[in-house]
Order: structure tokens, then sequence, then C-alpha cells
């Protein structure tokens, strides 16, 4: 608790020498988990926070935070389109995208249900893409033209021992989709990173997983106020290690 205060406290007085207070921040998926706690941090931190939620009449704890909620299922194309719409004309200095699923969580070939992937890659690949490219106009807008998409250390080929082999697949389709972007929007002043959150103690993650939230949420904000031009297209866990693609 004590180190979460003092991350939490050193974040706010960055936040407020960087004009952090004037900047606002989009966290897809922040009605639990990693989603939550990085609205909560970046709020202590200064930013204006906009948190998303699929159903966001039972999002309290998001509520609760005294962010502005919006509805968001990011595999629903009209659903991002009206999102747009009412942000339209809103300034977006930094997008978040974290809304992601663990998908069947089978490790075997022989109990794989190949068609049923599609639904981890909709949530997990395209619904990041389908995000960034709505709220464009809003990054553009905005100083920070800073976006991250929130990957996973088993996203790696260099690193895979095997199994999860939709989760694993969409995530490292996630790291292709962002190096190319990065490739694109880098040369319109932007970076856009994956990052890895660590194998956290959440509802997909279990309770068996090492990392608390409250740590990887200040690691990745740490390391997200950290970013510079060079960062942009990198791979990136918590603690600000690159991990290999």
């Amino acid at each position: 608790m004590f180190i979460r205060l003092m991350l939490t406290l050193l974040l706010l007085v960055a936040g407020h020498a960087q004009g952090a207070e004037q900047s606002t921040v989009l966290v897809t998926g922040a009605n639990r988990g990693i989603g939550l706690e990085l609205a909560g941090q970046l709020k202590a931190a200064g930013y204006s926070v906009i948190g998303t939620a699929r159903k966001p009449a039972g999002a309290k704890d998001l509520k609760a935070l005294g962010v502005r909620v919006e509805q968001l299922d990011v595999t629903d194309a009209a659903s991002v389109a009206a999102l747009a719409q009412r942000l339209d004309g809103v300034a977006i200095d930094l997008l978040i995208n974290n809304a992601g699923v663990g998908g069947q969580g089978v490790n075997s070939i022989r109990e794989l249900d190949v068609d049923a992937m599609a639904a981890t890659y909709a949530v997990n690949a395209m619904g990041p893409m389908r995000v960034t490219q709505a709220l464009l106009p809003n990054l553009e807008a905005g100083s920070g033209r800073t976006i991250v998409n929130i990957s996973s250390v088993m996203a790696s080929i260099k690193n895979n021992w095997g199994g999860a082999y939709d989760y694993r697949a969409s995530k490292a389709a996630l790291n292709m989709l962002n190096s190319s972007l990065a490739k694109e929007l880098g040369k319109q002043g932007y970076i856009s990173v994956v990052l890895h959150p660590g194998w956290v103690k959440t509802r997909m993650g279990g309770e068996s997983a090492p990392v608390e939230i409250e740590d990887s949420a200040a690691g990745l904000v740490k390391v997200i106020a950290g970013l510079k031009d060079a960062d942009n297209g990198k791979f990136y866990d918590y603690q600000g290690k690159p991990i290999p693609w």
C-alpha cells in the first residue's frame, strides 16, 4: 500500500509538471481489472479520464471513480461509431486499448475450436484497430498522440512455450498491427506501443498470478509517462523491459 501511495504521488507530481491535468485519456474495458485500476491511477495523476464499458449501467466501480463513462463494445462497428459521434470534438491525448478476452484456454490442437478463434481475434486484435481508426480525429486534435495497445508476453514467438492457441495468436496479431500502425502514424508524431501488464491477479489472470493489479497498473502508467519518440513501435512489459518478438 505504501509503495502504491508513493507511486501515485510521484505520478501526480509528474503529471502536473507536464500538464497532465489538461490531458485526456480514454481506456477501453475499464469496468474491471487492469482497465479499472488504470482509470483510477490516471485520474489520480491528473488526467481527464474516459472509461468505456460494454454495459455502463453495471459499471458501478468505474462510475465511483468520478470519470466519464461511455458505452463501447469493441467488436461492434455501430457501437464504436456511436462512441466516436458522442466524442466528436473531444481531444484525446492518450488512447489505451485495454479491452481483451482470454480465449478458449485450451492447450491442445485436438481440443481447439478453430472457428471459435474468430471471437478472440475480434476482441483482441480487430477491436483495438477499430477503436483507433474511429478515434483518429480525436487523437489528431490532442497533443499527446499516444496509442497504447495492451498485449501479452504470450504474444512473443521467441518466448512461446506452447498452448493457448487463440489467445497467443490474437495478441501476436495485435503486435503486428501495432507495428504497421507505428510505422504509418509515427511520421505524424504518434507513439504507438504494445505493453505487457504482467501475469496479474485478475479474473482473467487468476488468484495464483504473482503480480498485484495495483502494481501492474502503476508500472504501466510509469512506462506510458516515460514514452519517447524512439519507443514508437516497441514491445515492453509493465516494468519497461523490452520483450522479444
